[in-house]
C-alpha cells in the first residue's frame, strides 16, 4: 500500500460529469482521495455525503476532496444526482478496472473493488496520510480534517 512520504504519479480519471480530473492540475493544493468500494450502497453513500457536507471545511484547508470507486462515469452521475452531491467530484476508477486503486496498493482483487481508504496528498503530490478502514466502517471525517491541519 502507498505510504506516507511516497510521491504519487500523475493520473487522470473522469468525474461524474465526464470531465477529466488530473492530479497535476491541483499542484499547490492538498487532495483527499476518498476511496469507497461501490456506489449505491448505504455506507458508501454516507462516506461521500460527508465529503459534500464538509466541502467548505476542505476549501478552508486548501484541499480538494474527491470520492473514488470502480464504478463507471454514468453510474457515478446517477448516484451523485440521487445523493444531491453537487460540489464534490466523484471519480470513476473504472478502466482499466481499479487501475488507480491497484497502483496505490488498495485494490481487493478477489472482490473487484477498492478498499475503503483515505489518502491525503500534499501540495507537491507527496502522501501525508494513508489509512485503510474496515469495509463496514465509516471513516471519521474529523480524523481527516485534523490530518489536514
Amino acid at each position: 500500500m502507498v505510504k506516507v512520504g511516497d510521491k504519487l504519479s500523475d493520473f487522470t480519471l473522469k468525474d461524474q460529469n465526464g470531465k477529466d480530473f488530473n492530479l497535476s492540475a491541483y499542484t499547490g493544493r492538498k487532495i483527499l482521495l476518498s476511496f469507497h468500494p461501490l456506489a449505491w450502497t448505504s455506507l458508501c453513500a454516507r462516506q461521500m455525503q460527508s465529503l459534500e457536507d464538509n466541502h467548505d471545511a476542505f476549501t478552508e484547508k486548501n484541499t480538494v476532496a474527491v470520492g473514488l470507486s470502480v464504478d463507471s462515469t454514468p453510474c457515478k452521475k446517477a448516484w451523485a444526482k440521487e445523493l444531491k452531491i453537487e460540489q464534490t467530484r466523484l471519480l470513476a476508477d473504472f478502466w482499466p478496472h481499479g487501475g488507480l486503486a491497484t497502483t496505490l496498493g488498495i485494490f481487493r482483487e478477489k472482490d473487484g473493488v477498492s478498499e475503503r481508504a483515505n489518502i491525503i496528498v500534499d501540495e507537491n503530490g507527496t502522501v501525508i496520510f494513508a489509512k485503510v478502514y474496515p469495509i463496514s466502517e465509516l471513516p471519521d471525517i474529523k480524523e481527516i480534517l485534523a490530518a489536514l491541519s
